[in-house]
């Protein structure tokens, strides 16, 4: 098994001992479930940076990033800098992130927030509304055509945007669909961990342009976005770049005046 297959082999688990403990009506009474979202494909379209924020303690292949952060102070320091977004990763076992991790997120800031995570069910999606998230994620590499399909569509009708992330042509292929709102093209292989924005550069020709396009990874210079946007993307996901720092919102301000002027 790789790493991506162990991560959706537990996450299953993990989802069915969630779902016993607290059930789907539960997450629809939460007080957050009737928020109206909002869009981050809107926010990226109009912003002269398209900075997507991350907030990750550690991943697979670094094991750790920055343990020493409070995420309801990075998310407002991601804000006041200028981000159009913030990505919250969820997943406990091999991220160190929590839904918790969204929730503070979501009472700190009002700017869109992504609940990065593994996603293969749709419970999933009524936590993210429930714990305050505006955008899903859905990873091609680990669904069906049909699974995208049902989770998109699912997504749709709770009012969260949907951000498709793909790493090859047949992955984009396979999730060309009317609901999905941003193609986000992964320029890391999640089978060896290497990165190179060839991916996003090539993949670009071939993305419809009623979607939005974000390049996601390994992205650290304002050079790489300049270069990426002549490629028709709007949106950069970058977390490892501020987040391996002291102070990822100082980092993140820095970087963003630094791409405006």
């Amino acid at each position: 098994m790789n790493i991506l297959e162990k991560i959706v082999a537990d996450k299953y688990k993990e989802i069915a001992l969630k779902k016993s403990l607290v059930p789907a009506s539960q997450l629809e009474q939460s007080v957050l479930f009737s928020r109206n979202t909002a869009s981050l494909a809107n926010a990226l379209k109009n912003s002269s940076s398209g900075i997507i924020a991350e907030h990750k303690r550690r991943s697979p292949s670094k094991q750790t990033i920055n343990q020493h952060t409070n995420v309801g102070q990075v998310a407002k320091a991601y804000e006041n800098a200028g981000a159009c977004g913030m990505s919250v990763l969820t997943d406990i076992k091999y991220f160190g992130g929590s839904l918790e991790d969204l929730l503070l997120a979501r009472a700190s800031v009002s700017m869109p927030l992504l609940r990065k995570e593994f996603i293969v069910d749709e419970y999933q999606l009524l936590e993210a509304k429930a714990f305050g998230a505006d955008i899903i994620l859905l990873i091609a590499a680990v669904l069906t055509r049909e699974q995208i399909k049902t989770l998109s569509e699912t997504a749709k009708s709770l009012g969260l945007e949907v951000l498709l992330e793909v790493h090859n042509q047949e992955e984009l292929h396979k999730g060309l669909m009317p609901n999905v709102d941003m193609l986000g093209v992964n320029n890391r292989n999640l089978k060896t961990f290497t990165v190179s924005l060839e991916t996003s550069k090539s993949l670009s020709k071939l993305i419809p342009a009623e979607f939005v396009k974000v390049s996601e990874s390994g992205i650290s210079s304002i050079d790489a976005i300049k270069d990426l946007k002549t490629y028709g993307y709007h949106g950069f996901l970058i977390g490892e770049n501020f987040m391996k720092t002291e102070n990822p919102g100082e980092s993140a301000k820095a970087f963003i005046h630094k791409l405006k002027n």
